[in-house]
This record gives C-alpha cells, sequence and structure tokens, in this order.
C-alpha cells in the first residue's frame, strides 16, 4: 500500500513538531481566534466546541466540530476529509502540536496538504516565538 494510504481513513498526511513551550501556551493560542485562523482559515463567529455543532470558514469551507477536549485536540469535518488537531507535553516547558488530516481524494491532495500544513507549522512557530 502506498505511503499515506490507510483502508480506513483512504488518504491521509500528519505534521508535527516538538515547540519549546508549555502544552498549556501552545493549546491557547491554537485554540485561540488568532490561532484558528491560522490553522483553519478563520471561522465565522469564532470555532464552536460543542460536538456536533456545525461551523463555516471566511473562505466558505463548512463542517462539524467531532470533538473538542479544551487543552488536549480538536477534530473536525473540514468539506469531504476530517481534521484533527492535537497538542501534547513532551517534557517539561515542550509540548508536542500535531496537525492530522484524513479521509483525503488522492496522492495528490495529500501532498498538497502537506505543504499546507508544513506552512501551517511555520507561522504557528512565527505567532508563538518571543
Amino acid at each position: 500500500m502506498p505511503t499515506g494510504l490507510t483502508r480506513d481513513a483512504g488518504w491521509e498526511i500528519g505534521v508535527s513538531k516538538t515547540l519549546p513551550l508549555p502544552a498549556g501556551t501552545v493549546w491557547d493560542f491554537i485554540a485561540s481566534p488568532e490561532g484558528v485562523a491560522l490553522w483553519l482559515g478563520g471561522a465565522k463567529g469564532g470555532l464552536p466546541t460543542e460536538k456536533g455543532a456545525a461551523y463555516e470558514t471566511v473562505d466558505g469551507v463548512t463542517g462539524e466540530v467531532r470533538s473538542y477536549r479544551p487543552g488536549d485536540r480538536v477534530r473536525l469535518t473540514y468539506g469531504g476529509s476530517t481534521v484533527q488537531v492535537a497538542v501534547s507535553e513532551a517534557g517539561p516547558g515542550r509540548a508536542v502540536l500535531r496537525f492530522h488530516q484524513e479521509h483525503l481524494t488522492s496522492a495528490e491532495e495529500r501532498e498538497q496538504r502537506r505543504t499546507h500544513w508544513q506552512g501551517v507549522m511555520r507561522r504557528v512557530e512565527e505567532a508563538l516565538r518571543p
């Protein structure tokens, strides 16, 4: 089976990075309107935190929140795919930030989303720099 293709989730991509910040600091930013704008593109009226709540991005993409665990992860549908953003402890004063997207349509879309998430990670790192 080609890299990135799974039986259950189709094509998927994940990008992660260990950041020199406490997990709570990273989560607070990722869940803030500024952070959501970086990884989701901005949600009209803000990103809801209730399971099953619908949202729409400023670019017109619609989806539904599948789960929202403060300080841990948010999982939502994004068009025909599913996006998960997770933050976890990686030792004292360090956190791992993960972006994962599944149910992509092709290897080409997987590569496009890899480039997208790598760019998002760079912008998050820049925004979190003191």
